[in-house]
């Protein structure tokens, strides 16, 4: 599959995440990671602050935020997520499962047909102002032909959408203003 493992290193691929236990028997599993020159500290805020009509999602803005830009700064009326918050994704929503700052976060979306959920986790690297940003999708569809659309359409899309995530966070972590002591008010 398309981007099923950018970036990642095997033990990222292999190991444990929070929220795998929240989708049962997925289709589709895929991790991706990427080394951001900022610290976790630092990285969080962006995270904390995604979703649809707020900072957006850091992808192609054309189509997951249609057409307006995702944030350029840390947002402080964006920050209070706590696990439980609707984290609003255009035409659905998620729920903020984990809120663990700055080590976690996770986001799912789980009914009668769909289990899906996006972790992130934020690994400090040996030097203290760097960050392993490692992601990863979990998702069922239980729907006739659900294991071949998410393999086919699902798992190719989020993999062009996330690693255009990803770099577009390294980009964005890596300025001057991104830390919570930075925030503009």
């Amino acid at each position: 599959m398309i981007l099923e493992h950018w970036g990642a290193t095997g033990d990222e691929i292999s190991g444990p995440m929070p929220g795998d236990d929240l989708v049962t028997d997925p289709m589709l599993v895929a991790t991706r990671s990427i080394t951001l020159d900022a610290s976790p500290d630092d990285v969080f805020p962006w995270l904390r602050q995604m979703g649809f009509g707020r900072a957006g999602w850091y992808s192609y803005d054309w189509l997951d935020n249609l057409g307006r830009r995702s944030a350029t700064r840390v947002h402080p009326e964006w920050q209070d997520v706590n696990a439980g918050d609707a984290i609003p994704g255009g035409p659905i929503d998620f729920t903020a499962v984990t809120v663990e700052p700055p080590h976690a976060l996770v986001l799912a979306l789980v009914n009668a047909r769909i289990a899906f959920t996006l972790a992130y986790r934020l690994d400090p690297v040996s030097r203290a102002d760097r960050t392993r940003v490692v992601t990863r999708v979990r998702s069922r569809i239980d729907v006739p032909g659900g294991s071949a659309m998410a393999r086919r359409l699902l798992g190719p899309g989020d993999g062009i959408m996330l690693r255009k995530q990803l770099l577009t966070l390294s980009r964005r972590a890596a300025t001057p203003q991104a830390g919570p002591s930075r925030i503009e008010r």
